[in-house]
């Protein structure tokens, strides 16, 4: 694995900047994944649809199982009767009482549907693949998020490390100004324009600062962290994968690539759908039985006597239902199921080709920024030692404090443009591995 050192001379200049770093503990790359896996908002969210679908796709959402249900009841009443017969008097009755009880356990269980059943079983089998699917995406768009506020963090804690150094260098020139100013080597004009440069570069300084600030609080966000808590540093040491191994992620992006992964699986489930709905054209068997009581109690009347009446026992069936022809409506859902599959295989196609132009592009940006980055490493080390002569000539009464200043600026504007460079290569990498679906499985 290729990896970004710092040459010695660039390590002497950010010296500060590393001190500075180590009085706070640092938060590394490894360790705000694995948070990021567990308190990201958007991740958690994920996870929740993925336990949905874990849910529906289990034997219990599934129609094997048979349905079990139980009832009972009892009815009460009571009524006052006449009864006046053709030939004899009239008889008055009241209060007369009846009672009912019934309680049954009753079974219903399908033994054929024409493989709906089996298919849709089947159906939301994929539909679970396809839930982790998302959840991978998620996860993938979330960590290059989160990684690209690190960078951004780390960028700027690079630039305060290199603000700092310019503004103590500013600091010492107005020192040296003054001293020339009272030896008379030097007119007031110099140490005025010092107080300026130091003036412009503690506005820099604390702007960054603020920068820094800002920017870790949107880390804790991400993260669900105090927002409150920006006492942290984090790892300025970026790692590249190898040619070799880039070229082989490249390979086979087809086959980890997310979004090709979810369209497979989305085939797939269409490719069921069509069968489910095609199961309307064969006939429905299905299975009842149940085990009933009964009790009944009636009341004595003028012509009957009371009684009592006592039934229980099992009860079994099977019925067959064929919707012969329905209207059409099968028919219409099998062709709209086989046009939606249609229309997958053609979104299929259209994504195979819009992914190799992604991955091209994002290959060709990559290697643009690696080259931007080595440009800018050399345009380092020439002005690091273009100041460090320049200095010496300004000790020296050889050159002017704007000429020295201007380099200075130019070693400033140096070292924050490979700064950069460096993560702005760092994220181009991070495009391409998450295009190839390879962004979970190397160190980032």
């Amino acid at each position: 694995m290729k990896v970004l050192h710092r040459t010695i001379l660039i390590l002497s200049v950010f010296s500060f900047s590393s001190i500075w770093s180590q009085e706070e503990p640092v938060l590394t790359k490894e360790e705000v994944i694995s948070r990021a896996l567990v308190e990201n908002f958007g991740i958690q969210l994920a996870n929740n649809e993925v336990e949905i679908a874990e849910n529906n796709q289990s034997i219990l959402n599934s129609g094997y199982l048979p349905n079990v249900t139980g009832l009972a009841g009892a009815n009460y009443d009571i009524n006052d009767r006449i009864i006046i017969p053709e030939e004899g008097e009239r008889v008055d009755q009241n209060n007369i009482e009846n009672n009912a009880y019934n309680a049954s356990i009753n079974l219903g269980y399908t033994l054929f549907d024409g493989l709906g059943r089996f298919y849709n079983y089947k159906s939301l089998k994929e539909q679970y693949d396809l839930s982790q699917l998302d959840a991978r995406e998620t996860v993938e768009n979330t960590i290059l998020q989160i990684m690209s506020v690190y960078y951004e963090i780390a960028r700027l804690t690079e630039n305060v490390g290199v603000l700092e150094e310019t503004l103590e260098i500013s600091q010492n020139r107005v020192t040296r100004a003054q001293y020339q100013f009272e030896y008379g080597q030097s007119n007031n004009l110099v140490v005025l324009n010092a107080r300026v440069d130091v003036n412009n570069d503690s506005i820099a300084l604390i702007e960054t600062e603020q920068q820094l600030r800002n920017t870790k609080r949107d880390l804790n966000v991400l993260l669900d962290r105090d927002i409150s808590n920006n006492e942290f540093a984090v790892d300025t040491t970026v790692n590249f994968v190898s040619d070799l191994q880039l070229e082989g992620f490249i390979v086979e992006a087809e086959k980890n690539n997310v979004s090709l992964l979810q369209i497979e699986q989305n085939l797939e489930i269409s490719d069921y759908d069509i069968k489910v709905n095609k199961s309307g054209y064969l006939p429905v068997v299905d299975l009842t039985g149940s085990y009933g009581w009964n009790k009944n109690r009636s009341a004595a009347t003028a012509f009957f006597p009371g009684s009592t009446t006592t039934r229980d026992g099992f009860s079994a069936g099977v019925s067959l239902q064929w919707n012969i022809f329905d209207g059409g409506r099968t028919s219409v859902l099998v062709k709209n199921s086989k046009i939606r599959y249609q229309n997958q295989e053609i979104l299929k196609e259209q994504l195979q080709t819009e992914i190799q132009r992604d991955i091209a592009n994002a290959l060709g940006n990559y290697r643009n920024k690696l080259y931007i980055l080595d440009v800018q490493e050399e345009n380092v080390r020439t002005n690091l030692d273009n100041f460090n002569r320049s200095e010496e000539q300004y000790k020296l009464g050889r050159i002017t404090s704007i000429e020295f200043r201007q380099a200075q600026i130019n070693l400033l504007d140096a070292r924050t443009s490979l700064n950069l460079a460096k993560y702005d290569a760092k994220l181009a990498e991070l495009q391409v591995l998450q295009l190839t679906g390879q962004l979970l499985n190397v160190e980032l």
